[in-house]
């Protein structure tokens, strides 16, 4: 199957960023674009993509449900080469695209790895961790997390075993898509967006 990107940013951009949807929503997601256009607006390339069984819901009546994340890994890195980045690239993406991308950004020598809400484990189920391949992760790494993040709370990640090459980056009161409460935090959605794509520069320029 072709693959369909979404594009933002400079064509000619030094860093290019290849971003995976979540599980249940697609690229185009509010948080996606949102996240999406932060980045660019800093002056990376990004590109969107979408797994097989979230691109089939747009054109099949039925709504196929996400398959194992370790099953997608092809999908991505046929991802990576349909892109042809210029330059450095750094892979990523929204929870369950971030979990994949994880798991191939050594195999690929991406030039960095860059997830948003990582899904340390299943709502309700803290003990069912999905952070074993992240203690011996080389590639380095920045983890964009809510403080209130149902799959991940820092109080919670404080206690796991994670490489030296991955560092989180916590916004106050977020959610899984980084959404604070205003009323409780004093911050926006916009404030951390905007705190995100700062820091995702300042990084990016570091590691390259």
């Amino acid at each position: 199957m072709a693959q369909n990107f979404l594009f933002g940013g400079p064509d000619k951009a030094k860093h290019s960023i290849l971003l995976a949807h979540g599980a249940g929503a697609p690229m185009d997601s509010p948080a996606m674009t949102a996240i999406a256009k932060s980045l660019s607006d800093c002056g990376f390339r990004v590109a969107r993509f979408e797994f097989a069984y979230m691109a089939s819901r747009r054109t099949s009546s039925g709504r196929k449900p996400p398959p194992r994340a370790e099953t997608l890994k092809p999908e991505y890195v046929a991802a990576i080469a349909a892109l042809k980045a210029r330059g450095p690239l750094i892979i990523g993406g929204k929870s369950m695209g971030g979990r994949v991308a994880s798991m191939i950004a050594d195999e690929q020598h991406a030039a960095g790895l860059l997830c948003f809400g990582y899904p340390f484990h299943p709502v309700d189920k803290p003990t069912q961790l999905r952070t074993a391949h992240l203690a011996a992760l080389k590639t380095p790494a920045l983890i964009v997390q809510g403080t209130r993040d149902p799959f991940g709370t820092r109080e919670e990640v404080a206690g796991y075993k994670l490489s030296k090459s991955i560092e989180i980056l916590w916004l106050e009161d977020g959610d899984h898509d980084l959404r604070p409460r205003k009323a409780v935090s004093g911050f926006s959605m916009a404030d951390h967006l905007k705190t995100m794509a700062t820091k995702a520069a300042v990084w990016a320029k570091r590691i390259t």
